[in-house]
């Protein structure tokens, strides 16, 4: 049987229940739940770098959104705008070759 201790999206008990899988639960601390996001955040990137798909991509992007919420990256989007102003962003798909 596999054994887990993580961060799971809000309707999953409901799912376990009408499967009859028994778990336990509780709700993270304020510390713990940034940390198990940042988990997360690597476990979805992970599937996503594997499989590619459009169903990972959402998954990777619930948990930003879950992030963006924390106190400390409400002002995320703001950065992002500055950073593609002063940057830019990745819509002419430039690749660049060199030495470091």
């Amino acid at each position: 049987m596999e054994t887990y201790n993580k961060l799971v999206r809000d309707k999953i008990p409901e799912i376990l229940d009408k499967k009859g899988v028994a778990y336990e639960k509780r709700i993270a601390t304020p510390e713990e739940y940034k940390s198990e996001l940042i988990k997360k955040l690597q476990e979805e990137l992970d599937e996503f770098k594997e499989a590619g798909s459009p169903e990972e991509l959402a998954d990777l992007l619930e948990v930003i959104v879950a992030l963006r919420q924390l106190p400390e990256y409400q002002n995320v989007e703001e950065i992002r705008l500055k950073k593609k102003d002063e940057r830019g962003g990745f819509d002419e798909r430039l690749i660049l070759k060199g030495n470091k």
